[in-house]
């Protein structure tokens, strides 16, 4: 299992991201939308084996995670083992947050993975899990054909692979950012 803190994205953001999906799904190119048709285009803030949902509410009490942020996707990249993302401008607002959400886990007594932590975070939007190596090449082509994208984050839950109902934290709202 894992777990993750996820900030979804406005449906303009939403909508490009599943228009890429199915494009790169028509060229033979697995992604995110193969593993569960209900898989939401998302940028993970943590993630970890587990995160229990009353001990992370607990440690973000009054944090209104990813409230107000805009992310501003500009590039393509790749992760060892074949993973395809596109990559979030680490703003100093964004890094900032991060790193409050990550202080406030840690004093919480949520254990995060280490590349999930302050200083080592890639933000970004997975695209796939899985790209097969000559598809490689394409598959970045038709990433870098919906860029740049700007997102507005909605909202932001805990989620669970693996889990079908995943429900809001209670601090966590999707609040629409204007």
């Amino acid at each position: 299992m894992v777990a993750a803190l996820e900030l979804y994205l406005d449906t303009d953001a939403n909508r490009r991201l599943r228009t890429l999906w199915r494009t790169l799904e028509a060229d033979g190119i697995p992604t995110m939308a193969s593993l569960n048709q209900r898989h939401r285009p998302h940028v993970s803030l943590a993630a970890s084996r587990t995160l229990a949902p009353d001990v992370v509410a607990q440690a973000l009490q009054g944090v209104p995670v990813g409230r107000g942020l805009s992310l501003d996707m500009d590039f393509a990249g790749q992760f060892v083992g074949r993973v395809l993302w596109l990559g979030v401008v680490p703003t100093g607002e964004l890094l900032d947050h991060h790193r409050e959400v990550h202080d406030r886990l840690t004093a919480g007594g949520v254990d995060v993975w280490e590349q999930y932590r302050p200083g080592r975070w890639v933000p970004h939007c997975t695209v796939s899990l899985r790209v097969p190596n000559p598809l490689m090449a394409p598959a970045v082509r038709r990433c870098l054909e919906i860029l740049p994208l700007r997102a507005h984050v909605t909202g932001a839950r805990r989620h669970r692979s693996r889990q079908r109902h995943r429900p809001p934290l209670g601090l966590i709202t999707r609040a629409v950012c204007s």
